[in-house]
């Protein structure tokens, strides 16, 4: 996209504007009789260029006195660096003609036919802007999402928020109206600070002040949706560049280029949620056990401080053992800042855990719009008091919520993922809450907590009130042995049939996705009156698989940590083989070990680690366990 560009002189300061219809601009400061000068610097810049120069832009006095000349030779120095990177005379091709640019004062701004000088047409473009802002309210959309947007809109009814009448909010949007032409309208919302007007990518702003004449340093090129810093480059069409930039981080969301419209809503005042509850009023309303009642009390006094002025977003980490009952104990804190008017998001890392999660939500708060994101989700475009989306679906937020809670946040694809932090953090209002949940929070998170600079609350024990199962250690050769000599060792054998001969639904996990087909031709041969089966990542028919073990068709599965989380097997039994894998961390372990003994029918469960040595992952995850169990213990949450 190209957008024209404008420096203008207003209350005796110089700024540059960016601008995709200047029609309105020349009406906007018209009407507001605040233009003293205006300089048309390029009726058509690629986009990303305008941005960066806006961005680096720093008035002074000396403007004051420049004519198109100084002007001119302002902006080829300040888009030095996008020049060198396209052919020789492309570039100032791009930035049009020195003849093109054209100065006016406040009396010959007056002059200019705009067509919208009828109060009747300004109006109806100003109600069209107004609806616009309101449709991104929290967003941050590419041109094409913006427009797909709109056509949604224009066939649907808004639908009622909370406290209004269901006859006061069922009226079209404005969709019908905006979705022909909707440039003008967001345009106009920018220059009323409904929106703001950014590129796809955009050089980062620099630290220090620049004075006008410095010459521009070469800086990496960011993606303005995903933080990615962006390589990248191919000849466009749309904006006539021969290097115009993209993002590949983010392909998958839609093309994010240099010169794409990235249009933002702008951000409501965060709310904070009402005065902190205790925790027996939580475990009396919410069915939590005492465990989930403290800790869910502690997360509400945070939802209820104040922010700090100029403070980043606050934090909060529920670290829950596995089992413990993490979704409940949102609950209150969800209806916390609901309560006070404020929008919620519950992102997870997995689409099967969104969709696990949406009717457990929906039936917890019948009254509340609950919106489900996820790749090819149906709601991609609607609004609702709770949104739950796969982390991915966070891109397309900016500034939306007042309390954000990113379940699993130790877990595959969030952790260790800067675009997906960047999405996260970008997702919540200045000023709102953060709320962490994991049972085995990332090292960096036990930090701070330990050293209190992360407020959190601990729940040491599970919902059944019965301790974790502690893993037991079982010195057994590799599986790669194992399978060289074609044979399992008499000591996993017979643990293996001591949970069989219970009734146990056994989870055999493996390092690796090679071992599987073969570990389980060799278990079949000691096991063959019970249905083995194998599944991992790249199994077409996990998904059944799965419900077949839940079902007790299957009664072992072989399987990786790709069913390490969000799958709960009633009377289940978890082993271990080459427990001692780089591939297994602590974290990992724990997270394994928590399949066994979360039904309140069987909740002692069997955990074995197998493995020719005994290493420090095995022991911190076994340690971890037990320091859990002493403070379940200690606080009384235990039943035995």
């Amino acid at each position: 996209m190209q957008a024209a560009l404008y420096a203008v002189r207003s209350m005796g300061s110089w700024s540059i504007e960016i601008s995709l219809d200047v029609r309105v601009d020349v009406q906007w400061w018209l009407n507001m009789q605040l233009a003293e000068r205006l300089v048309l610097l390029a009726w058509s810049l690629p986009l990303g260029w305008a941005v960066s120069l806006r961005e680096r832009f720093r008035g002074n006095r000396v403007m004051d006195r420049w004519g198109l000349n100084e002007w001119r030779k302002y902006v080829l120095q300040s888009l030095a660096v996008h020049l060198a990177a396209e052919p020789q005379g492309q570039g100032e091709q791009l930035i049009g003609k020195a003849d093109d640019m054209v100065m006016w004062t406040s009396g010959q701004i007056a002059g200019i036919n705009t067509g919208f000088e009828d109060a009747m047409v300004w109006d109806r473009l100003l109600m069209q802007a107004e609806e616009l802002g309101e449709l991104l309210q929290g967003r941050a959309l590419l041109a094409g999402e913006v427009e797909a947007l709109l056509e949604e809109a224009s066939d649907c009814v808004k639908p009622p928020e909370r406290g209004v009448a269901p006859h006061d909010a069922a009226r079209p949007q404005a969709g019908a109206d905006l979705s022909a032409g909707w440039l003008a309208a967001a345009q106009l919302g920018c220059l009323l600070g409904r929106l703001r007007l950014d590129a796809g990518l955009a050089q980062p702003a620099p630290w220090e002040k620049p004075g006008w004449l410095r010459r521009s340093r070469a800086m990496a090129l960011r993606c303005r949706r995903c933080g990615s810093e962006a390589l990248s480059r191919t000849a466009c069409a749309t904006c006539g560049s021969a290097a115009c930039a993209y993002c590949e981080a983010c392909l998958a969301m839609g093309r994010s280029r240099s010169c794409a419209l990235l249009l933002q809503g702008a951000a409501h005042p965060a709310v904070r949620g009402t005065a902190g509850g205790s925790p027996t009023e939580a475990l009396v309303r919410w069915g939590l056990s005492a465990a989930q009642g403290v800790a869910a009390g502690a997360a509400l006094r945070f939802l209820a401080e104040p922010p700090e002025a100029g403070s980043a977003a606050a934090r909060f980490l529920i670290w829950a053992v596995t089992g413990a009952g993490k979704t409940e104990m949102i609950f209150p804190l969800l209806q916390a800042v609901l309560d006070g008017g404020g929008r919620v998001l519950v992102a997870a890392p997995r689409r099967d855990v969104v969709l696990e999660l949406a009717p457990r939500l929906a039936t917890a708060f019948p009254s509340e719009s609950i919106v489900t994101l996820y790749g090819g989700s149906p709601d991609r475009w609607k609004r609702g008091s709770i949104t739950l989306a796969t982390t991915h679906q966070l891109l397309r937020f900016r500034h939306a919520f007042d309390l954000v809670v990113i379940d699993e946040i130790d877990a595959f694809p969030y952790h260790n993922d800067p675009m997906l932090d960047y999405a996260a953090n970008g997702a919540c209002k200045p000023g709102g809450k953060y709320i962490y949940l994991s049972a085995t929070p990332p090292s960096k998170l036990q930090r701070e907590a330990a050293a209190g600079r992360l407020p959190h609350a601990k729940v040491p024990a599970r919902f059944h009130g019965h301790p974790l199962p502690v893993p037991k250690p079982l010195k057994i050769p590799s599986v790669q042995r194992c399978l060289t000599q074609k044979s399992l060792p008499s000591s996993l054998v017979r643990e293996l049939k001591t949970s069989i001969s219970r009734g146990a639904q056994v989870f055999l996990f493996v390092s690796r996705i090679r071992h599987i087909d073969s570990f389980l031709q060799l278990l079949r041969r000691y096991f063959s009156e019970i249905t083995i089966e194998g599944t991992s990542s790249v199994d077409p028919d996990r998904g059944n698989k799965v419900m077949s073990f839940r079902n007790r068709d299957i009664r072992l599965l072989v399987t990786t940590t790709i069913l390490e989380r969000g799958v709960t097997v009633p009377k289940s039994d978890v082993f271990i083989v080459d427990a001692d894998s780089d591939l297994f961390d602590e974290a990992a372990l724990i997270q394994m070990a928590g399949r066994a003994g979360r039904s309140k029918d069987d909740p002692a469960g069997k955990v074995v680690f197998g493995s020719p040595q005994w290493t420090r992952s095995q022991r911190s995850a076994v340690n971890q366990i037990k320091r859990m169990n002493r403070i379940a213990r200690k606080g009384n949450y235990l039943k035995v």
